[in-house]
């Protein structure tokens, strides 16, 4: 057997005792034993461990009343952007608006031409597509795609010579996607 298998004698582990024992001494006042302690070192020893348990306190209070005003101020805004988050939108259409109903002012009148009313209509109309495109509302037309379910609704199916099946013959009503995502589906008439 070489040396490392054999067992320990007792000297070896009376050595290796004694320095486990002043590797925990010199740790410091934190692992000694208190009843070796005096009453002065003791009391002082009880001052400052009073004095970190404060500190650690006084951290945690404040860290808490942190969070809770930071939840407050977040409800806040939240609820202050849900009350105003439209107005960019309401000053996109006021004009809209306007322009609405000074074309109708205008068509009530006698004298009115029917061009300037049609011209005036087709500008409103310009106008509100210009407000929704601005907020990432998109137009779906799809006159001549093929059928796509996932934003197309099929009203009815039409047999056609000039269209392959399954392509849209006629948009009834068009579609609307705001930022990508379907708002109404197209209503088609799709070739049989």
């Amino acid at each position: 057997m070489n040396a490392k298998q054999q067992p320990a004698t007792e000297n070896e582990i009376e050595t290796e005792t004694q320095t486990i024992d002043a590797e925990a001494e010199s740790v410091g006042p934190e692992s000694m034993d208190t009843e070796t302690l005096s009453p002065e070192e003791f009391g002082r020893l009880l001052d400052e461990k009073s004095g970190e348990a404060n500190q650690h306190q006084d951290a945690l209070l404040r860290s808490q009343a942190e969070l809770e005003n930071f939840r407050k101020r977040a409800a806040r805004e939240l609820e202050k952007a849900h009350k105003h988050g439209l107005e960019r939108l309401i000053k996109e259409l006021l004009p809209v608006k306007d322009s609405m109903e000074l074309g109708i002012s205008a068509a009530t009148n006698a004298e009115a031409e029917l061009g300037h009313v049609h011209e005036g209509m087709e500008m409103t109309l310009k106008m509100l597509q210009g407000a929704m495109s601005k907020f990432g509302v998109e137009e779906i037309d799809p006159a001549g795609e093929p059928f796509n379910p996932e934003f197309h609704q099929a009203m009815t199916l039409q047999e056609s010579d000039e269209s392959e099946s399954g392509t849209v013959l006629t948009v009834v009503q068009r579609g609307y996607s705001l930022n990508g995502r379907l708002v109404r589906p197209a209503m088609v008439i799709v070739a049989k």
